[in-house]
């Protein structure tokens, strides 16, 4: 065992301006402690002791979350640890784990309250271990929840990308093949002799019918219906696959009195010019979904664009705040349509843009949006409504769901550090404690109301923040 002196303290960066006679003190009310290979210094909910130095040897401070070890700091010669003068945690949250053997010289934490009172400089120095220790693992703590945010995101994203593109990767499969048939249409129509006149009408009446900005939405009942009165229409007038025909036309809501205007400037070859008709519809009908897909992609890809505000720096900056709202909305969309979630969004249009750290605030809406959607699973369904407002200068944005509620003797517990009511795996207990700390940052508060059948989280800050 090294034999701690006056001499070795002093040569630590911390204890540069501390009068010896003050860690001669230290010295004389701390004693020794020597941990083998995996023991523990604390467990949780252990009493905090301390402040330890620690003299050899290095020890891990970890935490067990989603099931999967995740390390904090690794504290290595000459750093402190442990209970800190003006310290507000006083129970272990965490492991402290011995890696290999290791040396710590223990201060009695009873002894803490006279050291403040007689001992400034060390006190001084003591308490400027413990501000760094809260700065570094604020930062680190913010680090990892935005890499858990991405991470809760990305399952749900690349679920809601491989949808489109599997339609886009069907669609072009389909129209391949259907454009391989279009010869033995052309050769039909190709056959037939048209005056110049009669095809200027037929385009007149077919653009003019799929140009109509309404077009009815039909129930299934309704379109069967449908289906069988234009392939009778087209048995009537001895038109070929009348019954593989009347599909495509039915997609784009034509009528039986569409047909007989078309039918009326080539009454003499209906058969050909509605099959080449047909032709054309079914491949108009791929080409928009092609189109409706990609844009799908595009959207998402904008979206994830807009939301990784995240990764980039701590400068405020003017932004509509629906678009980051949305844009989350976007990003879990695989998860509210899972939960069978119905979205309800009240926003105030004409908010201004609001000045914050839209990166930060997009983890603030993922954070609660979550929650809320996690909160109304055991339902099968549920009701999520979004509203944001104008209260002065001041914007209001709440998150409201359907939920159970919050159990009223865990209500003021929520935005601690760790504190999570979500089965292993799936909480890390900081959600809401991040969520806090960022409306902090913005000058704003977070409230909660909860009752059964409703829990409403209102954030509030200052437009200008």
């Amino acid at each position: 065992m090294q034999i701690v002196t006056l001499l070795w303290l002093k040569s630590l960066d911390v204890f540069n301006n501390v009068p010896d006679d003050q860690l001669q003190w230290f010295l004389d009310n701390s004693e020794n402690q020597l941990l083998q290979d995996g023991d523990y210094l604390t467990e949780p909910g252990d009493p905090i002791a301390g402040p330890h130095i620690l003299i050899a040897g290095k020890m891990s401070l970890h935490l067990f979350q989603n099931g999967s070890k995740r390390e904090f700091v690794m504290f290595t010669k000459g750093d402190i640890s442990g209970y800190l003068p003006y310290s507000r945690g006083k129970i272990s949250g965490g492991y402290a784990q011995a890696i290999g053997e290791v040396q710590l010289l223990s201060f009695k934490t009873e002894r803490i309250q006279e050291m403040i009172k007689n001992h400034f400089e060390l006190t001084q120095s003591l308490v400027h271990v413990m501000s760094n220790r809260v700065r570094e693992f604020t930062a680190m703590q913010q680090q990892n929840e935005k890499m858990l945010a991405l991470g809760k995101l990305s399952a749900g994203l690349a679920h809601e990308l491989n949808n489109p593109a599997s339609a886009i990767v069907r669609d072009s499969i389909s129209l391949k093949e259907h454009l391989r048939l279009g010869p033995e249409v052309f050769k039909k129509v190709a056959a037939i002799t048209i005056a110049e006149e009669q095809i200027d009408k037929l385009n007149e009446v077919l653009f003019g019918i799929l140009g109509a900005k309404e077009q009815p939405l039909l129930s299934l009942k309704q379109r069967i219906a449908l289906e069988d009165e234009i392939a009778d229409w087209f048995e009537e007038k001895n038109v070929e696959n009348s019954f593989a025909i009347a599909e495509s036309f039915v997609d784009f809501n034509f009528s039986v009195a569409d047909l007989e205007a078309c039918a009326a400037p080539v009454p003499e070859h209906l058969s050909p010019v509605f099959n080449w008709i047909s032709n054309l519809l079914v491949t108009e009908r791929m080409v928009e979904d092609i189109q409706e897909s990609s844009k799908r992609i595009a959207d998402l890809v904008n979206s994830v664009k807009t939301f990784t505000h995240m990764d980039r720096g701590m400068d405020k900056e003017y932004a509509d705040i629906h678009i980051g709202i949305r844009n989350t909305l976007t990003m879990l969309g695989h998860k509210i349509r899972k939960g069978n979630i119905i979205v309800v969004e009240d926003y105030d249009e004409t908010l201004p843009h609001i000045k914050g750290m839209i990166g930060e605030l997009n983890q603030v809406w993922t954070n609660l949006i979550d929650n809320a959607i996690d909160a109304m699973e055991p339902a099968l369904k549920g009701t999520l409504t979004l509203k944001t407002e104008k209260d002065r200068e001041f914007v209001n944005v709440s998150v409201i769901d359907d939920g159970p509620g919050i159990p009223a003797d865990i209500l003021s517990n929520i935005f601690d550090p760790f504190f999570t009511t979500k089965p292993m795996g799936k909480g890390t207990g900081m959600g809401l404690e991040v969520v806090h700390r960022i409306i902090h940052q913005h000058n704003g508060n977070v409230k909660v109301k909860s009752v059964p059948g409703r829990t409403e989280f209102t954030v509030c800050f200052p437009l200008d923040a």
